[in-house]
């Protein structure tokens, strides 16, 4: 078998960033598909994955490890980022193949699975909704009350989790987001206050036995990161999420506050993992299989085990996203819980050729050949981002 081709393709979604897949085609006629990378970079992502890709033309794709420390070792010298990303892209492509040419899921490749199903929470529950409300066709999020009926739409659902942001409801609702300028990622008591607000209406919407989470991204340094979280320490949190890049400060964090600690997603690879981990500054540790690739992405689940610590993919792309992270949480033991986007985009559903089975606030783990899913070219074309 050697690879023919390679090709790229983006896919709007709500916002202004796309979502980024990868098709990786055979002679034997058996294609490679990933969802990768951070859409904010698309135009780089796209280039890289040409550039890189070129170089695997009449190779045998099923040697993948291989192949991504090739690809690696090529682009040593301005590694990590999104020449990282794109690299991932490439090697999630090739997993699908060799998965699709032996006839069995990926996580089978690896040893998996590890469980039939895993449980999943609600990401950015009334996020989407305070832009994008009208174009979802859901009721606008006017009142502290909009945001607690999302709470319970979840709930109703079936999902036992959920994650929400800092959201401003009202004539122009707005995300956290609107704290941009110069604002040097202070935590002002108002906006204390209004977080402490959103959460305690959504607690009491919800009752005592719903997990959630808040997620306040990168958006405050860490004294105020510790003022939000002690303002939460009276609803329970499954955790407080920070995008944090020194683990130091981190780890500040976690010994400040009572709610348990999610952080990774902004970390590729072991090398920038191990010193989050060293200094224990994190309780749940957050992987994106579509940022690093899935031989990274299960290396630093594996070196997780090894503090004690579970971990959570960070999934918040479309439906192809949802079934490689699923071979995630299936080839390894130490999962908590996985995020699923519900309202990333009206027409999530359509660009994929599967959806994953959801049934009470759990996802069935796919049985299909690599993945498991494809993407849906005729409607990756239909939804192509215009830029």
């Amino acid at each position: 078998m050697k690879i023919t081709g390679v090709e790229t393709f983006l896919v709007r979604k709500l916002g202004p960033a796309p979502w980024i897949f990868c098709a990786i085609r055979t002679d034997e006629g058996i294609t490679g598909y990933s969802e990768f990378g951070q859409g904010a970079q698309y135009k780089g992502m796209v280039g890289l994955v040409e550039n890189l890709g070129s170089s695997l033309i009449g190779q045998d794709p099923r040697p993948v490890d291989k192949l991504y420390m090739d690809l690696y070792r090529r682009s040593r010298a301005e590694s990590g980022g999104a020449t990282a990303m794109a690299i991932a892209g490439i090697e999630l492509a090739l997993w699908d193949i060799k998965g699709k040419a032996h006839g069995v899921p990926v996580h089978r490749l690896v040893g998996g699975p590890f469980r039939d199903k895993q449980r999943v929470y609600w990401s950015h529950l009334a996020t989407y909704r305070a832009r994008s409300a009208a174009l979802m066709g859901k009721p606008e999020l006017r009142t502290m009350e909009d945001v607690a009926n999302c709470a319970r739409e979840a709930v109703d659902a079936g999902y036992t989790a959920f994650k929400t942001n800092i959201v401003f409801p009202g004539k122009n609702a707005s995300g956290i987001s609107r704290m941009g300028g110069t604002d040097d990622q202070n935590a002002p008591t108002d906006l204390v206050r209004h977080a402490a607000e959103q959460i305690g209406a959504m607690r009491q919407a919800v009752g005592p036995d719903i997990d959630i989470c808040l997620d306040i991204n990168y958006n405050f340094k860490t004294q105020g990161a510790i003022a939000i979280g002690r303002a939460l320490e009276q609803f329970d949190l499954f955790w407080l999420e920070i995008d944090n890049q020194d683990p130091e400060a981190l780890a500040q964090l976690k010994s400040s506050i009572r709610i348990p600690i999610c952080s990774g997603e902004q970390l590729l690879g072991l090398r920038q993992y191990m010193p989050y981990f060293k200094r224990h500054a994190m309780d749940t540790v957050k992987i994106d299989v579509q940022w690093q690739g899935f031989s990274q992405a299960k290396k630093v689940a594996e070196l997780a085990e090894v503090y004690e610590l579970n971990i959570a993919p960070h999934n918040y792309n479309s439906q192809l996203s949802s079934f490689q992270s699923l071979n995630l949480a299936a080839s390894v033991s130490n999962v908590r819980i996985m995020e699923s986007d519900v309202d990333s985009a009206p027409w999530r559903d359509e660009i994929t050729t599967e959806v994953p089975e959801i049934k009470d606030g759990f996802m069935t783990i796919p049985t299909g050949p690599g993945w498991g899913c494809d993407l849906d070219e005729a409607a990756a074309k239909k939804y192509a981002f215009a830029g």
